[in-house]
């Protein structure tokens, strides 16, 4: 750090995203995107875009978030798009927490709202899961704090029915509670369904992960109109150009094709069970995933170890280094042809050293 960077970070600890690497090419089950490319007509709508670059993108994409909220069964007004979801996450810390509305989370969940809490100076208290790695319901419930959960939670691929999720909300009606849906579209209930119902609910969607546009980074906040105003204040606040064209035209074009993003999350889960069953008959433990990865442990072999076996044999999986899940390998579900290969290279690898 230089002289000129502020003390107020002396001590904040970046976000780590997953590894892209260049150097070959890779069978790449690091990072939770999808194996399945966008139509021919969403590439066609960004690309008529691209002719426009030298126009700024709407601000409010009102055709976008009207398409969307559709999608979600709410009002355009309950709806906020964003560039990525981890820019509504953002914007949630900032917004919903202080030092009166302290925030809270889970021990092992997404590394970023840690780095959030930081960043913003936001004080936070960490609740550890269970030993199974579920959320123990209970620990939330009338906690007096600004709750952020994901739900399938990150790394372990676990949910909690929209049961448990409505009853941390109802208990905690001073505060906001965040219910981070990155994963929601493999297999567990979305809650936006509450929004309308509880005006201290914000959800957060991402088109990184079932709507195969992690490129293109695009997000959305769910939540009551209140919530969606104070959310635009900070955006128009920061950056009100935040979704360019592209991906606005994108995204519109992807939520004309129900049919396609159906199926896609469809061949997800039937990988997902492929893949776990696979590992299971080679010796792996695994958490029940709703998400469009698995979270796996092996009986003789490192988790670390593991991830660097498989990354030497051209296969990338994400690795955590934390006590509680360091003999864990987080693996995208990716296409048969993928998984067959991973499943392949770690046959090699037992053989090799076990």
């Amino acid at each position: 750090m230089t002289r000129f960077f502020s003390s107020k970070y002396d001590r904040l600890v970046p976000y780590t995203p997953g590894e892209q690497p260049k150097d070959a090419e890779y069978v790449k089950l690091n990072t939770n995107e999808s194996p399945f490319a966008p139509t021919e007509k969403v590439v066609a709508a960004a690309a008529r875009e691209a002719a426009r670059l030298h126009l700024y993108p709407a601000p409010e994409p009102k055709a976008l978030c009207e398409k969307f909220a559709l999608s979600v069964g709410v009002k355009p007004e309950q709806v906020i798009a964003t560039n990525g979801s981890d820019e509504i996450l953002n914007f949630a810390f900032a917004a919903f927490c202080d030092g009166s509305h302290p925030a809270v989370f889970p021990d092992i969940t997404y590394g970023f709202y840690e780095v959030f809490a930081n960043a913003l100076c936001v004080p936070y208290e960490t609740i550890p899961l269970r030993d199974d790695f579920t959320i123990s319901v209970d620990d939330y419930t009338g906690v007096g704090k600004t709750v952020f959960i994901a739900n399938p939670n990150a790394p372990t691929g676990i949910a909690l029915p929209l049961s448990d999720i409505e009853r941390i909300v109802a208990s905690n009606p001073g505060n906001v509670v965040v219910i981070d849906e990155a994963y929601v579209d493999f297999g567990a209930r979305s809650a936006s369904s509450l929004v309308s119902k509880y005006d201290n609910l914000l959800v957060t969607q991402t088109f990184s992960k079932s709507r195969s546009m992690a490129g293109a980074r695009l997000g959305f906040g769910i939540a009551s109109e209140g919530l969606i105003a104070d959310l635009n204040t900070l955006k128009y606040s920061t950056n009100p150009y935040n979704v360019n064209r592209m991906t606005q035209a994108a995204g519109a074009a992807v939520l004309d094709e129900p049919e396609v993003f159906a199926k896609n999350c469809g061949d997800i889960i039937k990988n997902r069970e492929y893949l776990s069953s696979s590992l299971e008959g080679l010796g792996f433990t695994l958490t029940p995933s709703s998400a469009n990865f698995v979270f796996a442990k092996h009986g003789a072999i490192g988790g670390e170890r593991l991830y660097k076996e498989l990354k030497a044999r051209g296969v990338l999986v994400r690795h955590f280094g934390g006590e509680r899940i360091k003999d864990f390998c987080r693996i995208t579900v990716g296409s048969r042809r993928q998984i067959d290969v991973l499943l392949e290279k770690i046959k090699e690898i037992q053989e090799a050293i076990l």
